[in-house]
């Protein structure tokens, strides 16, 4: 059975000696700092190194785990944090022309999602529609909040407009909790890393761009949460149950929008298998969204290729329905 996965990361050298370059000057005395947070958590060996790796070490996993295809995404903390609009702006450009060589490179094995500054949301937007219309790409990965800054506001809009324009999708991807979410993780600092802050990092921004009436202004937006959807399958009853009445969500601390909170997750959200390879979150994934709006994704090269593979494999639904979650909704989604 094909198998494409769409959550896979990548690095460039470029932005790794940029990265390191910042935390070795934001310890420096009264230093500016180049990057805002410096969440990034180092790697666990081989990881940077298979990161940066798309013409060797990562294809042989993909060959030995039957992954045919990765749709590459440049990995967090990524260009969010960085706190010049110009440098960011340039190495988004310069990050999406690199990917785009790559697939050039190996175009049956890879695709890729674009990044963008969002610093400037205005020039993110313009290099979204040169990532897809120039180089191919099939969407933009985007890493939770823009230094601390979360996509519900209007003045980020631009990008979601551009995304709809061009039907392809905004891929919402984790990274530590805002500075303003962080403290009471802190106590506990494992807690801000995939333990439990990711989730709910990123389940907090995805249900905010719901309340914020995002969906009814870009009613063909697609958003593709990770792991699972991120709890939404989870609380999606509870979403709805008790804001909203029969007589037409009256509820005055209810969010106003057209719709119910679970209608946009079923109707403008996708999610992903990556990252988490429990069979009972899977089915309930399965249950809450179907398997139209599932996809096949590993995290690479965080989570291991044949776990991800095998939870599908194993996961007690049809071929048929394994056939949409590992290849056939992304072909129909990337155009790939």
């Amino acid at each position: 059975m094909k198998k494409i996965a769409i959550e896979e990361h990548f690095f460039t050298q470029k932005y790794v000696d940029y990265l390191r370059a910042a935390r070795a000057i934001a310890k420096l005395p009264g230093a500016k700092s180049k990057f805002e947070g410096l969440d990034y958590v180092a790697p666990r060996p081989g990881e940077l190194e298979e990161c940066l790796d798309v013409d060797n070490i990562r294809l042989k996993i993909m060959d030995e785990a039957g992954i045919d295809m990765q749709v590459l995404s440049f990995s967090a903390p990524g260009v969010e944090g960085m706190t010049d609009v110009e440098e960011a702006t340039a190495m988004a450009r310069d990050t999406n022309n690199e990917l785009a060589e790559i697939i050039k490179r190996h175009p049956t094995r890879y695709s890729g999602f674009a990044t963008v500054a969002l610093l400037d949301p205005a020039r993110a937007a313009k290099e979204l529609e040169r990532a897809v219309k120039d180089l191919g790409l099939v969407g933009v990965k985007i890493n939770s909040h823009v230094r601390g800054e979360y996509l519900d506001d209007p003045k980020f809009w631009a990008i979601f407009g551009m995304a709809e324009k061009l039907d392809v999708p905004v891929y919402l991807h984790p990274r530590a909790p805002s500075p303003d979410l962080i403290k009471p993780f802190l106590k506990y600092p494992v807690l801000c890393t995939p333990v439990w802050g990711f989730a709910a990092e990123t389940g907090l921004h995805g249900i905010r761009l719901i309340c914020s009436g995002l969906f009814d202004k870009y009613p063909g937006l697609k958003i593709i949460m990770v792991h699972l959807g991120e709890a939404f399958p989870y609380w999606m009853w509870r979403m709805d149950d008790h804001r909203w009445d029969e007589a037409g969500m009256e509820d005055p601390l209810a969010p106003k929008i057209a719709h119910k909170i679970s209608y946009y997750v079923k109707n403008n959200y996708y999610a992903t298998t990556s990252g988490n390879f429990w069979m009972p979150a899977f089915l309930c994934a399965y249950m809450a969204y179907g398997a139209d709006r599932i996809m096949f994704a590993v995290d690479y090269p965080m989570e291991s290729s044949k776990n991800a593979t095998e939870l599908v494999e194993r996961a007690p639904i049809c071929d048929a329905d394994k056939e949409k979650i590992f290849h056939l909704n992304a072909e129909k989604m990337l155009r790939i």
